[in-house]
């Protein structure tokens, strides 16, 4: 099939042409027609199967015909809801990219920078918005957003915002749409919560189901190394000098393991730049930006952060802790491998990870290649370590009084 069979018109279709796409994605080829037929619909698709292209077209095909709307009175026809700030930036960007030969305009709202550009850009009026849950519904309670005429409302990622907390946000967000809106919800999981939030505000929705939910590319070549938590900088740095090359992401769990990881790279001579929660927005797009120019060619990231960016060209992926969520591992290891490319994915499992593995391989149906000729290897009786604190109690007596108060005062009693 080709993009011309999904009945899309001619400046899209140029547009989709220039990106260098001939054909569909399975996702995209399902999608599409159901979008145009204004159906309410489910996706169950992983990151890296084009998702973003299935509602972006159909959108801006349904919106065509009255893009010539004079700036001012052009109102918000589609809004697209997003977990993150770096996600909901791609989603605009595929917009911008996909809408280039037509009069549409669109714009993205987030947190985490001045609320003031994005005021200005929105009383100039956009047909489309693309928005972070939080600064939404700040916009819309100073009155700079109005909802009243959205007629397509697509929930990104919904596994994620709903695991971020943003449950009551995306119910309160529908609630200020029109009721006759249709909504579609793309997920890459669909657990329980997330059926309970379609079946409460979906309309006989059509399901997607894009391979098994579990399912890891057949072109990332998955490799496991075992070895003590201890040995796991060394490691790393014996891959990065003798094995790993190329484009590189690496996953810790935490903001403290990400700056630790980074400080140590960069000492030891590596181009590296560093994405999590706690740093500004600017930050961290400006660390996006160097990665995806190839000023730097190590980027650290928590999962947060890195969920659903869009690298392409990406060689490997390193597991440096690994998740607790054997469904995280899945979103990780898909950053590379996209689009029919091969990639590497490295996981480091010390001895405390091992469940983590076993919960992995029965997600996702394979068994790990070990690669035991490594010079840290893991002692294969190794239990977790567990610290316990050898200090018993408080150092601080019970009741101690201060120096001032031992001295003998006269009491007004």
């Amino acid at each position: 099939m080709s993009f011309k069979d999904l009945q899309l018109n001619r400046p899209i279709l140029r547009a989709v042409a220039e990106t260098g796409y001939d054909n569909p994605t399975l996702v995209q080829e399902k999608t599409i027609p159901l979008v145009l037929n204004k159906k309410d619909i489910i996706v169950s698709a992983q990151t890296g199967t084009g998702k973003t292209a299935a509602f972006a077209l159909p959108i801006l095909q349904l919106l065509f015909d009255r893009q010539d709307v004079a700036k001012k009175g052009k109102t918000i026809k589609a809004l697209i809801v997003s977990p993150t700030r770096e996600l909901a930036l791609q989603i605009e960007e595929n917009f911008k990219t996909y809408s280039t030969y037509t009069n549409l305009r669109s714009t993205v709202v987030f947190g985490g920078i001045s609320i003031e550009p994005q005021k200005d850009i929105l009383k100039k009026g956009v047909d489309i918005l693309i928005a972070t849950p939080g600064r939404l519904l700040d916009l819309h309670k100073q009155d700079i957003v109005n909802l009243d005429y959205v007629e397509t409302l697509v929930l990104d990622e919904a596994d994620l915002m709903l695991d971020m907390g943003f449950i009551d946000d995306v119910k309160k967000i529908e609630r200020l749409c029109t009721r006759e809106k249709q909504i579609l919800l793309f997920s890459a999981t669909i657990p329980y919560k997330v059926e309970q939030l379609a079946s409460s505000i979906l309309t006989s929705p059509e399901r997607i189901e894009v391979a098994q939910n579990s399912s890891t590319s057949k072109n990332v070549n998955q490799l496991l190394y075992y070895v003590p938590k201890r040995n796991k900088i060394e490691l790393c740095l014996h891959l990065l000098r003798n094995t790993i090359k190329g484009r590189i992401i690496i996953f810790r769990r935490t903001k403290f393991g990400v700056d630790k990881l980074e400080k140590t790279l960069l000492k030891n001579g590596y181009k590296v730049d560093s994405i999590h929660g706690d740093k500004s927005q600017t930050t961290r797009q400006e660390a996006l930006n160097k990665f995806k120019k190839g000023d730097v060619n190590i980027l650290i990231a928590t999962d947060v952060a890195a969920r659903g960016i869009d690298i392409s060209n990406l060689d490997a992926v390193v597991n440096f802790d690994l998740p607790n969520v054997p469904e995280t591992y899945v979103h990780r290891i898909g950053r590379t491998a996209r689009a029919g490319k091969s990639g590497i994915a490295y996981s480091l499992c010390s001895a405390d990870e091992k469940s983590y593995i076993q919960s992995i391989q029965q997600l996702i149906l394979l068994q790990l290649d070990v690669i035991e000729d490594h010079p840290y290897p893991l002692d294969p009786k190794a239990k977790p370590i567990i610290h316990k604190s050898k200090k018993t109690g408080s150092k601080h007596k019970k009741g101690r009084k201060s120096v001032a108060s031992k001295k003998k005062k006269k009491r007004w009693y």
